[in-house]
């Protein structure tokens, strides 16, 4: 008989890809489109470079992300959300839905969201 451990759960699954720290947010910055490291970098004020770099490295291996290096000097790397993580854009409006009715004005919508 197979234990609850070795079956698989879709939620339990997503929540590993998506429960980090800043990694959601990661997620809504792309979700307007490609972004540089350091423009990832500003607009998550007080994420280290080292835990942007390794969220940025662990939703690429996950599928999430899309890493594109040019040879240029400087090296110019951007970042954009695959398809797996256009995905999860309804996941973060309905995060920002149930926030702004339950939580906090705090966080105004980001329209382009729903563009990407």
């Amino acid at each position: 008989m197979e234990t609850i451990r070795e079956s698989f759960c879709p939620v339990e699954e997503t929540a590993r890809i998506i429960g980090g720290k800043w990694t959601l947010l990661i997620i809504r910055d792309l979700a307007t489109g490609t972004k540089r490291f350091t423009v990832l970098e500003r607009s998550l004020g007080g994420i280290s470079p080292k835990t942007l770099a390794e969220r940025l490295r662990g939703l690429e291996r996950d599928g999430v992300i899309r890493r594109a290096s040019y040879a240029e000097v400087p090296l110019r790397v951007e970042y954009s959300l695959t398809a797996k993580g256009r995905a999860l854009i309804p996941v973060i409006e309905a995060m920002r839905a149930y926030g702004s009715e339950w939580l906090s004005d705090a966080c105004p919508p980001v329209d382009a969201l729903r563009q990407a």
